[in-house]
């Protein structure tokens, strides 16, 4: 065995090992990715259907586990129609953008204490920074089908989007504060004795409305308006460009939750340090703990739609920059002025 290890250590030293050796690792993430957001839409539908006393998917295999597969085929066989007035390119390389960029992100995501593709030192800027150029595909879309509807929904969506990542980008501050670094590894190692989500519970809560006006999920998905703009950004848009826009909306809904575990919740720590009772399946502890609490998160997610009402725009607006921005500033000055007030600051540099 230790031959074998021996081996592939020297294989992967080689530029071609590396390559395939690092593709190997992005499809081992991708992969695990995609099909949790095909199976995230078959819970959304399962967990709205059991609030309200109905079925769900029930027919297209064993409880209907296969009913993503359906509609991944249904979506396939349509004819991709691009409206005549239309910015071809840029119609078609909106949703192409959208959904390469909810996928790029993991890449700094560390699954367990030795899982991540890119254990770089400022993984949190580089979340921030793909998220932020999130918005371009859905500009580009809107603007792109030469629709007055699409266009407004785009606009809609982009100005909630940019609101609501300035509270994002302040709560983020107070997490650095405590943390002491930008790398999302030690963020959580930061949380050994006690995750960040107690310490900055306001934070947390107001992190996690952010993410659901980020990804303009309920009560927030006001680009979507069936009275006034349809389906907002992407009402011209049908077969697989439309399917690219839903999976890249489910993917950063599993992304915020996985921000939100790692930045709040202990990321890969078990609960009360709570230690693997098999030896052998210690490597997998960490991403069992990792993955439960993004359920979680998902969870609420989906709680939240089916229970709340959808916000009115100014409600929307009002909210995020006169409730959420001063509120995350004046905790960011509190969290600093503790730090230097009792010199209890973090161990691990920036």
């Amino acid at each position: 065995m230790s031959e074998l290890i021996e081996a592939f250590n020297t294989f992967i030293q080689t530029p071609i090992g590396a390559i395939i050796w690092l593709v190997a690792r992005i499809f081992a993430i991708m992969v695990p990715v995609l099909l949790g957001v095909a199976y995230l839409i078959y819970a959304e539908r399962k967990v709205l259907a059991a609030m309200q006393l109905r079925m769900g998917p029930n027919v297209v295999g064993p409880f209907g586990l296969f009913q993503p597969f359906a509609d991944a085929l249904k979506l396939m066989g349509k004819e991709t129609i691009i409206p005549s007035g239309a910015n071809r390119f840029i119609f078609i390389a909106a949703p192409m953008l959208t959904f390469f960029l909810s996928l790029v992100s993991w890449a700094v995501i560390p699954f367990s204490d030795k899982l991540v593709l890119a254990n770089v030192n400022v993984g949190v800027l580089y979340l921030f920074a793909v998220s932020s150029l999130a918005v371009y595909g859905i500009i580009m879309a809107g603007w792109a089908s030469n629709s007055k509807y699409a266009f407004l929904g785009g606009l809609r969506s982009a100005a909630q989007m940019v609101s609501y990542e300035v509270s994002i980008g302040l709560v983020i501050i107070n997490v650095l504060l405590l943390a002491g670094s930008l790398n999302l590894s030690d963020i959580v190692r930061g949380q050994t004795s006690m995750w960040y989500a107690i310490p900055l519970f306001p934070m947390f809560i107001v992190f996690f409305i952010s993410g659901l006006a980020e990804t303009n999920r309920a009560p927030f998905d006001l680009p979507e308006g069936e009275s006034e703009l349809v389906g907002g950004f992407n009402v011209e848009y049908s077969s697989m460009s439309f399917a690219l826009f839903f999976l890249g909306e489910y993917a950063n809904m599993i992304l915020m939750s996985g921000m939100t575990v790692i930045l709040f919740l202990g990321g890969w720590l078990a609960p009360f340090n709570w230690q693997c009772p098999i030896e052998f399946l210690e490597p997998l502890w960490g991403i069992f703990w990792f993955t439960s609490k993004i359920c979680f998160m998902l969870f609420m997610f989906l709680w939240v739609r089916a229970t709340l009402p959808r916000y009115r725009y100014d409600q929307l607006m009002r909210l995020g920059w006169k409730v959420f921005l001063p509120f995350s500033l004046i905790y960011v000055v509190g969290v600093a002025g503790y730090l230097v007030s009792t010199g209890n600051f973090p161990k691990v540099g920036v």
